[in-house]
């Protein structure tokens, strides 16, 4: 018998972030929408003390999903804020100063870089690209002025697995904050936080929301982080719609169930891929052959959508993807929708002779397994026409 004390996953994403007795018996919280929000008294104005005060302050309905991220991540405290992107900037804004010193994984997202290189920098930060299979090694790249460690595991588009444990102790042992891009593996295969992590960024855009059709970011921050987090994020303005933040807490009902069969039909096709003469390397921590299989197993608990593979020599990966007939090409992923890209690396300071062959990225969506290879098979096929 379940011990319904500890209940499952899918149990936890059906009943986080609301109470529907405390709304009148509805199962959905409601949309509430405002900017202005009134104050009873003269003393009650002078000291803010009210839960509501202004509308990018949150509302009902932010709090929600602010309330059922915390559940999820094990976190003092959840932000909302616009995008997956702001969701990496903000806490590396509110945590660096000018002289700081940053290290970033060298397989992060590649925005992620691109502010970094362009307003850290700027900023008189120095930013600092690590090898993402470096583990406890870190500790030799710290410096007196080191003030955060920005990890992403998997890593974009070649998924290194890191040992985030082992960075992030080596972190903590010096005072380092530690963040990490968890998109990928969301809450449910994977809870940084639990494992000594500082801040955990996702991108609700993807999996939280899960229909393609909404934009946002959570940052979520352990007690030792959290009061610096939440300042950081009320000096800087950011906030989300109450109808956005509706949209991904519907998202997280369904969001353990998608990825259950997102995940089974990922492998499906992984394993199909790295069988065919036209795939030089498979991409994905979940297949026993890739590096990072073992680092995977001790952490993680199940495995995303998102992978990629390299092509042959011989192999055009224009005619792949202009073959492709259900696959569409479009960035994001965590839809429910299949999507192909090409993947850039020219910008990675570790470089490897893989990141030399033409590597294509792969959300897998809902459709049928089946029609999926059949459609990669015919683009396979198209790709060696040459």
């Amino acid at each position: 018998m379940t011990d319904i004390t500890t209940p499952g996953s899918n149990t936890r994403l059906c009943h986080v972030g609301h109470d529907p007795l405390a709304w009148h018996g509805f199962v959905n919280p409601p949309v509430v929408r405002g900017s202005t929000v009134f104050f009873p008294d003269a003393e009650t104005l002078r000291t803010d003390n009210q839960k509501y005060t202004y509308g990018t302050h949150g509302t009902p309905t932010t709090d929600a999903l602010c309330e059922a991220i915390d559940r999820l991540e094990g976190a003092a405290g959840t932000v909302l804020v616009p995008s997956g992107l702001a969701a990496v900037t903000l806490p590396l804004l509110t945590f660096l100063s000018a002289g700081d010193h940053v290290l970033i994984t060298d397989s992060v997202y590649g925005p992620t870089r691109r502010f970094a290189n362009d307003v850290l920098v700027r900023m008189g930060i120095a930013v600092e690209y690590y090898d993402p299979r470096i583990g406890g090694g870190i500790a030799a790249l710290f410096r007196e002025e080191t003030r955060v460690v920005f990890m992403e595991s998997p890593g974009s588009n070649t998924f290194e697995v890191q040992d985030v444990p082992a960075i992030a102790a080596a972190a903590k042992a010096r005072g380092i904050v530690t963040m990490i891009d968890n998109c990928w593996a969301t809450p449910l295969f994977f809870r940084p936080l639990d494992h000594g992590v500082d801040i955990v960024i996702h991108a609700a855009t993807k999996y939280f929301g899960g229909h393609s059709d909404v934009l946002m970011g959570t940052i979520s921050a352990n007690e030792a982080t959290w009061k610096r987090l939440y300042r950081g994020h009320m000096v800087f303005g950011l906030c989300v719609s109450s109808d956005d933040a509706w949209l991904v807490l519907r998202g997280l009902r369904t969001m353990g169930r998608r990825l259950e069969v997102q995940q089974a039909t990922t492998l499906e096709i992984a394993r199909w891929l790295a069988g065919r003469a036209e795939v030089a390397q498979v991409f994905h921590p979940a297949l026993e052959s890739d590096p990072g299989h073992a680092l995977w197993r001790r952490d993680f608990s199940g495995s995303s959508s998102l992978f990629s593979f390299a092509l042959r020599p011989g192999f055009d990966p224009a005619r792949f993807l202009n073959a492709l007939r259900i696959f569409a090409m479009g960035y994001s992923y965590g839809g429910f929708e299949s999507l192909a890209v090409q993947v850039n690396l020219r910008d990675r300071v570790f470089r490897r002779p893989e990141f030399d062959q033409p590597i294509i990225r792969l959300q897998i969506g809902l459709e049928d397994v089946g029609d999926l290879i059949v459609d990669l098979d015919q683009a396979l096929a198209a790709a060696g026409d040459l």
